[in-house]
């Protein structure tokens, strides 16, 4: 038996885990092992010391509406100096976010007790402003009726239809995953 919640927001952006600042950057459409790590901790504080391991939330889908191009005015880190002037300056340039629209996004426990601590408190997926909150009601199903809900999934772990999906920013560690698409995960 799994127990869910189910997190909504208007809007939410996953980083690619190459974090490339091309010209136009898409939210990636799955959660590395480490965001779960991430999302973990912060619901569940005493999780905190144990790195490298995901121990309450078993699995989750994510789904969305659609995904939007917003623009956001970024500096670069360093400066350019201007010795001719004597001045220093740090040019601006526009980066083209796609962004995820009304994302859902279903956690799954196999205790009540973790899902219950889960369904009081927010959550984001990568970034601060993109604030997911909770359904109160806590959702029973079966392991089968959780893999038939509609959305995508990383699977995590080493087989043979498993891809590199970054560094585990806990452990320093390459992480893998094979991605399931269960359904129509677009709403």
């Amino acid at each position: 038996m799994l127990y869910v919640v189910k997190y909504t927001g208007k809007f939410g952006f996953i980083k690619p885990w190459t974090a490339v600042r091309d010209g136009k950057t898409y939210s990636q459409q799955f959660l590395t092992p480490s965001i779960i790590e991430g999302i973990e901790k912060k619901l569940f504080p005493e999780t905190l010391s144990c790195n490298g391991e995901i121990r309450k939330i078993k699995r989750y889908k994510l789904r969305y509406s659609s995904i939007d191009l917003q623009q956001e005015q970024i500096q670069p880190r360093g400066w350019i100096q201007n010795s001719k002037s004597r001045t220093m300056s740090r040019p601006y340039s526009i980066l083209v976010r796609g962004v995820m629209l009304d994302p859902e996004l279903l956690l799954a426990f196999d205790n009540l007790s973790d899902a219950k601590t889960a369904s009081c408190q927010h959550l984001c997926l990568c970034r601060n402003e993109d604030v997911l909150l909770p359904q109160e009601d806590v959702i029973e199903m079966e392991e089968l009726d959780f893999q038939k809900e509609k959305g995508f999934e990383l699977r995590f772990g080493q087989s043979e239809q498993s891809f590199l999906v970054g560094y585990n920013r806990f452990c320093n560690l390459p992480m893998y995953g094979w991605l399931e698409i269960d359904g129509n995960p677009i709403l």
